[in-house]
C-alpha cells in the first residue's frame, strides 16, 4: 500500500507515523516546516512566551508575597524570542527524526493534486510526482481576516504577526475574545502592554462553561485588559501612533486606538489550491466533507482531518483523527470520541474544561447536579498564590454520572485529563470520592469538588451554620 499524506502538522506526521505502523510506504509532502501551525505558529510557540511572561509578572508583581526581592526586574524581548525559537527548532527537529525512524520519506514542497492517484509537488530542487493508492489531505488551516473596512491597515495583525513582533507594542486591540484572543490578552498584559478586548459575542471565552466564562473575564479584568462585549468593529483606519478602531458597542459607537490591532476570530481551512477539483471533492464553507467515523471522503480512497474539515480545530484532535485515517485506510475498525475532548486556555490561571457545561447538559435534558470547590481553601494553590479559581463538576442527578468537568487554577490543562478519563468510563461522582488523592495536590481539588456535588465538601463550611 502506497499512501501519501499532504501536510505535516499533528494531524498529518501522526498520521503518516501510524500508516508506517501499520505496513503502508509512506510519503509526506509538506509545503514549509514540520509540525504545522501548533508547532510553528501556535500552541507551542505562544506557550513559550506565556511561560516567560508569567515568570516575569510573578516576580514583578508577586516576589514580596513570597519573600523575594526582584528589584529593577525587567525582561529581554529579543531573548525571549530566541529561546521561543528555540523551543519551536527542537520540537521541529523531533518530528522529523520520528517520521525517519519510522521510515517515512519527506517531501518538502507545495503539493496540488493532478489526478486520482496523484499529486505534483513543486520543489526547490523541481517538480516531483507522488503516486498513491490512497492519501490523506492535513493542510491544517489559516488566521481568519474578516471583510472589515480597513482591514489592510498597517498595524493590523493576525496570531502568526502576534507571534513575531520585534518589540512589545505598548497597546493592542484584540479583536476577538476567545481562546487565542484571551491567551495573548494575557500575555501582553503581563508584559506591561495596554491591552483592549472587543468581543462581538455577549462574553469572552464564550463556548465556555458561564462560571468558567465570569472568572475569564473577571481575571483579565484585574490585568487591567478592558473588555467590550456585545461589540462590533465596523472599520480600521491609521492613527497617530497607530491604528483606529471604530466599534458599535450597547452604550453606542466609540473609538479605540491601539499601537497593534490583533484579529483573533478564529481560522479557516487551508484547502484552496490543492486540486481538490480534480478529485471530484467539493467543500462546505471551505472546509472538506467526511464520514466522522473513518474520516474519508466521498472519494473511497481519499481521507481528510484536522482543521481543513473543520469541526474542532485543535491539535490533540487532529491527531486523533489522523490515527483514525490511517488506520480505516489500511482496513482496521477504529474509534474516536469528539464529545470527549480536553480543551485549555494558558492564561494565568489556566482554564480546563471537557465535556457538558451545565447549560449544554440542561438543554440535553438532564435534571443536573453541580459541585464547585473554591481553590482558596486548597493548599498547594495557596502555596503557589494561585488560588482565585475552582473546580466545577456537572453531573446527572438522577444517575450521579459526570458529565463535565471546568477548572481554573494553576496546572487546569494537565489535571482537566482526570475529568477527560472519567466522561470516557462513564464514572460516577462517588468512584472520584473514593479514589483517594494526593496532599499537598492541585489535584485534592477535584476530590473535594466531588464531595460537593452531595453537599459533603469536607474542607468547606457547612452552609447554615
Amino acid at each position: 500500500m502506497k499512501a501519501m499524506v499532504l501536510g505535516g502538522g499533528p494531524g498529518g506526521y501522526v498520521c503518516a507515523i501510524r500508516l508506517a505502523q501499520l505496513g503502508a510506504e509512506v510519503t509526506l509532502v509538506e509545503k514549509e516546516k514540520l509540525g504545522g501551525t501548533c508547532l510553528n505558529v501556535g500552541c507551542i510557540p505562544t506557550k513559550a512566551l506565556l511561560q516567560s511572561a508569567e515568570l516575569y509578572e510573578t516576580f514583578h508583581k508577586e516576589s514580596a508575597v513570597f519573600g523575594l526581592k526582584a528589584e529593577k526586574l525587567s525582561y529581554d524581548w529579543k531573548a525571549i524570542q530566541k529561546r521561543k525559537e528555540g523551543v519551536v527548532n527542537q520540537l521541529v527537529q523531533g518530528v522529523g527524526s520520528l517520521l525517519k525512524s519510522n521510515g517515512v520519506t519527506v517531501i518538502y514542497g507545495k503539493g496540488k493534486f493532478t489526478g486520482a492517484n496523484e499529486l505534483t509537488v513543486e520543489t526547490a530542487e523541481g517538480t516531483k510526482k507522488v503516486a498513491f493508492d490512497s492519501a490523506v489531505i492535513a493542510t491544517g488551516s489559516v488566521p481568519k481576516v474578516p471583510p472589515i473596512p480597513g482591514v489592510e491597515t498597517e498595524g493590523v495583525i493576525t496570531s502568526n504577526g502576534a507571534l513575531a513582533l520585534e518589540e512589545v507594542p505598548k497597546s493592542l486591540c484584540i479583536v476577538g475574545g476567545g481562546v487565542i484572543g484571551c491567551e495573548f490578552a494575557g500575555l501582553y498584559s503581563a508584559l506591561g502592554t495596554e491591552v483592549t478586548i472587543v468581543e462581538a459575542l455577549d462574553a469572552v471565552a464564550a463556548t465556555m462553561d458561564k462560571d468558567i466564562s465570569a472568572q475569564m473575564r473577571k481575571q483579565l479584568e484585574g490585568a487591567g485588559v478592558k473588555i467590550y462585549t456585545s461589540a462590533k468593529v465596523q472599520g480600521f483606519k491609521p492613527a497617530k501612533g497607530g491604528v483606529e478602531v471604530s466599534v458599535e458597542a450597547p452604550a453606542g459607537a466609540m473609538k479605540v486606538t491601539a499601537e497593534k490591532v490583533l484579529l483573533a476570530i478564529g481560522r479557516g481551512a487551508k484547502t484552496d489550491d490543492i486540486g481538490l477539483d480534480v478529485l471530484g471533492i467539493e467543500t462546505v464553507r471551505g472546509n472538506i466533507t467526511v464520514d466522522p467515523k473513518t474520516m474519508r471522503t466521498r472519494q473511497s480512497n481519499i481521507y481528510a482531518i484536522g482543521d481543513c474539515i473543520g469541526g474542532i480545530q485543535l491539535a490533540h484532535v487532529a491527531s486523533a483523527e489522523g490515527t483514525v485515517a490511517a488506520e480505516s485506510l489500511m482496513g482496521m475498525k477504529s474509534k474516536m470520541r469528539l464529545d470527549i475532548v480536553p480543551s485549555g486556555i494558558y492564561t494565568r490561571p489556566e482554564i480546563g474544561s471537557v465535556g457538558m457545561t451545565e447549560a449544554q447538559a440542561k438543554e440535553k435534558g438532564y435534571k443536573v447536579k453541580t459541585g464547585m470547590f473554591p481553590l482558596m481553601a486548597n493548599g498547594k494553590s495557596l502555596v503557589m498564590n494561585e488560588y482565585s479559581g475552582f473546580v466545577k463538576f456537572v453531573t446527572d442527578s438522577e444517575t450521579d454520572e459526570i458529565l463535565g468537568l471546568h477548572m481554573v487554577g494553576p496546572r487546569a490543562t494537565d489535571l482537566i485529563g482526570e475529568g477527560a478519563l472519567a466522561i470516557r468510563l462513564e464514572a460516577t461522582i462517588e468512584e472520584i470520592v473514593t479514589t483517594i488523592h494526593g496532599h499537598p495536590t492541585v489535584s485534592e481539588s477535584l476530590h473535594e469538588a466531588a464531595h460537593a456535588v452531595h453537599g459533603l465538601a469536607l474542607h468547606m463550611p457547612k452552609v447554615g451554620r
